[in-house]
């Protein structure tokens, strides 16, 4: 396969600057020497299990420092790592590691059940708890000491809104352009440590792992989001940058109270939507730069950032395109619209996806040109700021009227009563669809008191017509809403 060859990312890592430190994990810190040398012994491993170049390995892990080893290790061999949402059930990761092809699953004991069931249904199969794995005697790894930037290094399978999850195809190449954009726009130095909190099988936490390979940067790793955890962290472990949806931004916020995050810290990278005002402008009392993104797993991490300085005057806005990356708006025709008109937003970059695992179809209908058609729908401002309005497929349409659920979340977002909101559309044999809201308070409310609020600030359609009160809304390991089980929720309701 032709393409540009470079040296394996941790192995020239390891040579550049091997004594600085590359992760740390409760009290426990790493030199890239150290990660380079818990890798290789791990792909040691796998060698002599028969796992070698070019194959499709499923990673069933959770955040620790064993699954980066892991993840490191199969990069030293040259295989591709399908990384497996571990909130997903066994029917869920039967049906991935069939699609994928995979010829082994590296897990742990505390997925027993999942694996026994993958056991059953997926045979012959190699199944590796790490346990059993590293119990194994010292072997010599057939390490791949080039990499070739068209290579494939990781799948990740999208959660899709209908049907079944297709499987991203990030190359190495995706992962070092991505890397390279965000340090164009972040800017980048040795002392720079980037906190790790989401899950290292979704591109916001793998995305880090590549990050502090290219960069030479430490990883503050957390097993899980914990605000407490993660402020004293900031301070004792001087992190400097952290990945943040508004969900965990807004628990760190309410615990710091009074309190300031120290100077250092320079960046909440916040993806996952819009954030509401009222967010920003607490961020912004507190001196806590904040810089929203627009990104996907087809996009491996950021595509389009919002510097801080826009923060508050470009509300809403997701950002400018990082440098090596294009967007466009365009109409159903694929043909580019004017300014601040609604449409599909399109993306092109080095950062961009190949395609899907063995789906053609997929691939040729989603890419075009080297465009890839995201189907979410946003527009572009007179001076090239990108808002994102919605996904497509949950757009409402009422009485002709179209309605974005993310405008009206973003507006009951603003409330100091609502802690979450998720808006869908429910069938109507008026207006064909009208807006209902799901919200998560923190004091006692009213519906009345939810509508009035909406009142001033939304138009009269865009209000939604019912309230629901939940305890918790539907999110994936990424903490991005999941509209389809607010769907099943109003199904259950009706019958």
């Amino acid at each position: 396969m032709s393409g540009y060859r470079m040296p394996n990312f941790l192995i020239n890592r390891a040579f550049l600057t091997p004594n600085r430190i590359a992760l740390i994990c409760g009290e426990r810190s790493y030199t890239f020497q150290q990660v380079f040398e818990k890798a290789k012994g791990i792909a040691g491993l796998l060698t002599f299990y028969g796992i070698k170049q070019n194959q499709q390995v499923g990673v069933l892990l959770k955040n620790n420092v064993d699954t980066v080893w892991i993840l490191y290790a199969l990069q030293l061999l040259g295989v591709k790592a399908v990384l497996l949402n571990n909130r997903l059930s066994a029917e869920e990761l039967i049906w991935q590691l069939k699609d994928s092809e995979a010829t082994a699953l590296l897990t742990e004991e505390s997925f027993q059940r999942e694996s026994d069931s993958i056991q059953t249904e997926v045979n012959p199969f190699l199944i590796l708890d790490k346990e059993m794995l590293f119990s194994t005697t010292h072997h010599e790894p057939n390490v791949i000491e080039e990499i070739n930037l068209e290579d494939i290094c990781s799948i990740m399978y999208t959660s899709g809104t209908t049907g079944n999850p297709k499987g991203v195809l990030q190359t190495y190449g995706n992962h070092w352009w991505s890397a390279t954009g965000s340090a164009l726009n972040l800017g980048i130095t040795e002392k720079d440590r980037w906190l790790c909190a989401v899950p290292l099988f979704h591109i916001s936490g793998y995305s880090i792992l590549m990050r502090s390979l290219i960069y030479g940067i430490a990883v503050v790793l957390h097993p899980t989001f914990d605000e407490k955890a993660i402020i004293r962290d900031i301070q004792d472990k001087k992190v400097t940058i952290m990945s943040v949806v508004s969900t965990m931004l807004s628990r760190i916020l309410q615990d710091l109270e009074d309190n300031l995050l120290p100077d250092y810290f320079r960046c909440m990278l916040l993806g996952g939507g819009p954030a509401p005002l009222p967010l920003l402008e607490t961020c912004e009392s507190k001196n806590i730069p904040v810089f929203q993104t627009y990104g996907m797993t087809e996009t491996s991490s950021q595509m389009v950032t919002l510097a801080p300085e826009y923060s508050l005057l470009k509300l809403g806005s997701a950002g400018k395109p990082l440098f090596p990356s294009q967007i466009k708006i365009v109409n159903e025709e694929g043909l580019e619209v004017d300014q601040n008109i609604p449409g599909e937003i399109i993306v092109k970059g080095p950062n961009v996806t190949k395609g899907y695992l063995n789906r053609p179809k997929d691939t040729e209908e989603k890419i075009k040109d080297g465009w890839l058609y995201t189907g979410d729908i946003g527009y572009v401002d007179e001076e090239g700021f990108l808002y994102v309005l919605d996904r497509r497929s949950d757009l409402i349409i009422s009485g002709g009227e179209n309605i974005y659920p993310a405008e009206i979340e973003g507006v009951l977002s603003s409330h100091p009563d609502i802690l979450d909101v998720g808006v869908i559309g429910k069938d109507d044999p008026i207006w064909g669809q009208i807006p209902i809201a799901f919200i998560v308070r923190r004091n006692y409310l009213t519906e009345a008191e939810v509508t009035t609020f909406c009142a001033g600030k939304l138009a009269k359609y865009k209000i939604p017509k019912e309230i629901r009160f939940i305890e918790e809304l539907p999110r994936n390991a990424a903490k991005k809403l999941l509209r389809r089980e607010l769907r099943y929720l109003l199904k259950e309701d009706r019958s």
